[in-house]
């Protein structure tokens, strides 16, 4: 008996400690994923009463208890390093910190800050081989907190709720093992009622940086670790609502709706639910009484003539359900609902029977000062943000956000991409790819199962997606299938599925041009919507006007999301200047596993400031347009682009300009009226009197009409008179000088030296150098309009930009750089009445001769002409511009001019920004993108003048065609970071020194920006300068207010 009694207690002990074994390797276990967690389901929160319910805030409720704010806190490098005991009771945590929650380890100084695109962050401390996970360099974070229990909490469940955990949980309650959660996007739940005790109780969590689910998490993004989102206790009764799922369809062509029901209970098989519907205005529209003993209500609801959602007319009815028990209330759900059908037919992805148009944009979920902790606050304004961008669509990426950012979408009507939280880039797509590694499947399975039912109720989610870049296999298709057994009203997509794999849309990334037109003139029923295209990155986005061109020329493309929504920068200070900066990957740590800032690609800034390329983005995603236009005749149409709601909601401003100034105002016009994709023309005899007339008074002139579509009465977050759509028509064409003519006067007075040629005539000195065969010194009324010693130089060359480094163009046009001048002759002569001193030049670096030509006018007008020579036998490489560039003193601080503006603009990426005439600062025209590059061009340029604002002094400049032009307080060395992106400090805009000085580029070209990627793709043909022979010619004046 005691031998037996013996054994007995040894098996008992050693199976004590293969379960604690098991217990602390559960994050070396991919077979593992969770412990005594909750089981998944919908997001929302059970009120005592339906007036609570309604009101939607959880402080409100007293079954609703905040564990936000701070912890004690421990942390340790390296996880073998962890406390041990530390969630007992007795524990001494007196030496402990104190910590925020949410907060991140690394954003409050704990570990480094690490960025990284393809591949993982251990990528300096071990190698990769799933599932192992290191111990070293696994930042380990333990809490605790005390909480005293709610006296009304008694009798009841009490759960603890975590939002976001990187990258597990572990958790204790008064000492005691709770359970443990991975899967660091969706909400970790506990049901810890049997560890309570009455008054105060203790929690300890546990966070590590990795686990075997990391390799599952390897997302473009900073790499962060600790607790994000909503922390929170709440109690419940035994008896309660289980889960929630609503499919609110349409029927009957899209008229009626029908809601279906699933609402599984728990406890009480006596408790009754009653469901009542509202409408938006809270006015009863249906109820339904449930029988009593039905353990899982399930039924449907019929409304005739109901009203859709989506997300232009995001219209949202409320369901509160409410559990009852002997006729009082136990408790009421309250949620939002909107009716809306998804479908694909005909190869084309249809909302409530349209064919939509996808406008989107990927969107990480991070904050310039927090990271991963975002406030309700930052979410409202990126919706913000979007509708004044007309982004009608989000890609989650690349994981289930916040829940709360899917309320908001239903709200305020964003289409949803909702993605779980699967990438295993770092993995490859190969024979390694996680997605056929069998011990993954069931992680692949619940990340999956843990997006589609925590969300499946939001009406704004139209589209499931699988993951991100993370291959393709049998773990996948098996996921998808069951997605669409378990939510058949949505379609479902992953990337890697390509064409022909299992994915109900083609969602490639990047496809270029060619790619997206043969596509969509092909046969596969699939529709085209690329979930990453337009690849942001600092000054980019040329090339997008194309994009849309074919967009709206196929039926079957329907748009993409941008890559991405917001540069994902965290704020800084300068080590270099003390100003703000937004740092990148590379920027912390010793041996950091970084990207640099590739992480960078965004439409607007970390600080949520528009970047120049966003007003191209909001001007293509319009949704009202103007076409057919017969100015001359005041004869517009209007086209409706919208699918859903008519043009009631906009008012149509109508300008002419005349050079750039307004010179008549129609006022606003009523366009009420206009059906969905419809149009109309309307005819305005005012308009065209007005425009004859101007045209006539001004013949030379360019004449525009300008037309702005503005918020009529504004909308949830849409001011009133808010622009949402603009266009810009040229009635006349602007006159440009003939350069070639000739002025009547004197002959300019011409003195020669051994060192140099100058030419003088009304207060215009010009000194060209022997030796260099530049303009050495340009005067006006004996005032320097030069930086002594800095001539007025041939430019081929531009600051790169990051497309630009990520195609190696800094590479390819080397030679033109320093393309190696060298003085063949320089001579002067008279031509009618004009001073000439013409300079041959050889540029052997670049294969060529160049000529150039400066003529001096008797009134004081300088003609400088360049004139470029290809060697025909060589193919010499494209260049970045072909002009000049010159050097002002720091005075000159102020520009004027005609042309696109006032936002810079490219070759490429111009169509936002109308003809004008605009002013501003010198220092205002360089954008501070995250890293230096070039900035602050104008093209269609009619005149440019750089001005002094106190003495009215300066110069202007203009050309016999349409010119690009910029001033800036940088010269382009300042901006450049050679032929290779210099990985350290130093390279931030913040870190940027202003000179003193003004330089002025005036050009005849420069090369645009391109945007289909950032690691290889060149500007379309064109926009780019080839090798060959160039001419440009312009004047420079003496500047006259």
């Amino acid at each position: 008996m005691i031998k037996k009694l013996f054994i007995t207690l040894l098996l008992g002990c050693m199976a004590t400690a293969d379960m604690a074994a098991q217990k602390a390797m559960a994050w070396n276990t991919p077979e593992l994923n969770q412990e005594n967690r909750e089981a998944r389901r919908a997001n929302f929160f059970a009120y005592e009463n339906e007036r609570l319910a309604e009101k939607g805030d959880k402080k409100a409720s007293a079954r609703y208890m905040s564990m936000e704010g701070m912890w004690k806190f421990n942390f340790v490098k390296n996880h073998n390093e962890r406390p041990a005991d530390f969630f007992k009771p007795q524990y001494d945590d007196s030496k402990w910190v104190d910590f925020p929650v949410p907060g991140l380890f690394e954003i409050h100084g704990y570990g480094d800050k690490i960025y990284r695109n393809v591949g993982y962050s251990w990528a300096t401390t071990f190698k990769s081989n799933p599932p192992y996970i290191s111990e070293q360099d696994n930042y380990t974070g333990s809490y605790r907190r005390e909480f005293t229990l709610p006296e009304s909490w008694t009798g009841q469940d009490v759960f603890f709720h975590v939002g976001s955990a990187t990258s597990n949980l572990t958790l204790w309650v008064n000492g005691k093992y709770v359970g443990y959660s991975e899967d660091s996007k969706i909400a970790a739940e506990f049901n810890i009622t049997k560890y309570l005790k009455k008054g105060k109780n203790l929690i300890a969590m546990q966070v590590m940086r990795w686990c075997d689910g990391s390799y599952l998490e390897d997302q473009d993004f900073w790499r962060f670790t600790g607790i994000a989102r909503e922390v929170y206790l709440y109690s419940r009764n035994k008896t309660r609502i289980a889960d929630i799922s609503l499919n609110a369809d349409l029927t009957n062509g899209y008229k009626d709706g029908l809601l279906t029901y699933d609402i599984p209970l728990a406890g009480d098989k006596k408790a009754t639910v009653s469901l009542t519907l509202k409408d938006a205005e809270g006015k009863t529209v249906l109820t339904s009484e449930l029988p009593t003993m039905s353990p899982h209500p399930r039924g449907a609801m019929e409304v005739k003539g109901v009203k859709t959602w989506s997300a232009e007319t995001p219209y949202l009815y409320t369901l509160d359900i409410t559990l009852k028990k002997g006729g009082n209330a136990i408790e009421t759900v309250s949620k939002k609902v909107g009716f809306r059908k998804v479908e694909i037919k005909g190869g084309q992805l249809l909302v409530n029977g349209q064919p939509v148009l996808i406008k989107g944009a990927d969107r990480h979920e991070l904050d310039p000062d927090g990271g991963y902790v975002v406030s309700i606050e930052r979410m409202i304004e990126d919706i913000k943000i979007m509708k004044q961008l007309n982004i009608n669509a989000v890609r989650t990426c690349h994981y289930p956000d916040d829940p709360r950012w899917y309320d908001l979408c239903d709200q305020y009507g964003i289409y949803v991409t909702a993605e779980a939280n699967v990438e295993s880039h770092g993995m490859g797509y190969g024979e390694h790819t996680l997605a056929k590694n069998p011990r993954y499947e069931l992680a692949h399975m619940e990340r999956n199962q843990a997006n589609v039912l925590t969300l499946r109720n939001h009406p704004s989610i139209i589209v499931w997606s699988l993951g991100n870049e993370a291959g393709y296999g049998i773990n996948f298709e098996r996921a998808y299938d069951w997605v669409k057994a378990t939510d058949p009203t949505r379609p479902c997509q992953y990337e890697q599925a390509r064409h022909d794999g299992k994915t109900d849309i083609f969602c490639p990334m990047y496809y270029d041009y060619g790619g997206c037109e043969k596509y969509a003139q092909g046969d596969n029923p699939r529709p085209l919507i690329q979930c990453e295209y337009a690849h942001a990155m600092g000054n980019s986005m040329g090339g997008f006007k194309e994009y849309w061109d074919l967009v709206r020329k196929y039926p079957k493309y329907q748009g993409g999301y941008i890559w991405d929504f917001v540069d994902q920068g965290l704020r800084d200070k300068s080590p270099v200047t003390g100003r703000q900066i937004f740092t990148y990957g590379g920027d912390y740590g010793r041996y950091p596993a970084s990207d640099y800032n590739f992480n960078c690609n965004g439409i607007i800034a970390p600080d949520r400031r528009l970047n120049p390329h966003a007003h191209e983005v909001a001007y293509f995603y319009q949704n009202l347009w103007i076409e057919n236009v017969d100015v001359k005749a005041g004869k517009f149409t209007v086209y409706n682009e919208n699918f859903f709601r008519n043009t009631d909601y906009a008012l149509l401003d109508i300008c002419v300009m005349v050079n750039g100034k307004s010179n008549f105002s129609m006022g606003q016009q009523n366009i009420d009226g206009i059906a969905p994709q419809q149009r109309k023309t309307f005819t305005k005899p005012l308009l065209a009197e007005k425009v004859k007339q101007l045209m006539e008074e001004n013949p030379d002139a360019d004449v525009a009409v300008n037309f702005v579509f503005k918020s009529k009465h504004g909308e949830p977050l849409v001011e009133k008179n808010q622009t949402m759509a603009k266009y810009q028509f040229m009635a006349q064409e602007y006159k440009f000088d003939d350069l070639s003519a000739t002025v009547e006067g004197e002959l300019p007075r011409l003195t020669e030296t051994e060192a140099y040629i100058k030419m003088e005539a009304a207060g215009m000195a010009v000194t060209i150098g022997k030796w260099s065969g530049w303009i050495d010194y340009l005067d006006v009324n004996g005032k320097e309009m030069l930086i002594d010693r800095e001539s007025i130089t041939p430019e081929f060359w531009r600051a790169p930009t990051d497309n630009d480094y990520g195609a190696r163009l800094q590479q390819h046009f080397a030679a033109w750089k320093n393309p190696g001048y060298r003085v063949k002759e320089i001579c002067h002569e008279t031509d009618g009445n004009n001073r000439v001193v013409k300079v041959a030049l050889t540029m052997d670096a670049v294969k060529g001769d160049l000529e150039m030509r400066y003529t001096l006018r008797p009134d004081g007008t300088l003609l400088v002409e360049q004139d470029f020579d290809a060697d025909k036998t060589e193919k010499g490489p494209e260049m970045f511009r072909f002009g000049m560039q010159m050097q002002m003193p720091e005075r000159f601080n102020h520009i004027e001019y005609h042309g696109r503006g006032p936002v810079e603009n490219y070759a490429d990426r111009k169509s936002s920004e109308f003809i004008g005439t605009y002013e501003a600062d010198v220092k205002d025209e360089y954008y501070e993108y995250i890293r230096p590059q070039e900035s602050g061009n104008h093209t269609d340029i009619r005149t440019f003048s750089v001005v002094d604002k106190t003495t009215g002094e300066g110069l202007t400049f203009y050309g016999d065609a349409p010119m690009e032009c910029s001033a800036l307080n940088y010269l382009v060395e300042d901006l450049d970071d050679g032929m290779h992106k210099d990985k350290k400090w130093g390279h931030h805009s913040g870190d940027l020194v202003p000179r003193k000085l003004t330089q002025v580029h005036v050009q005849k070209r420069q090369i645009g920006l391109a945007c289909v990627n950032s690691w290889g793709a060149w500007p379309l043909k064109p926009y780019r300068l080839p090798y060959g022979d160039y001419n440009f010619k312009f004047a420079i004046k003496a500047y006259k207010r």
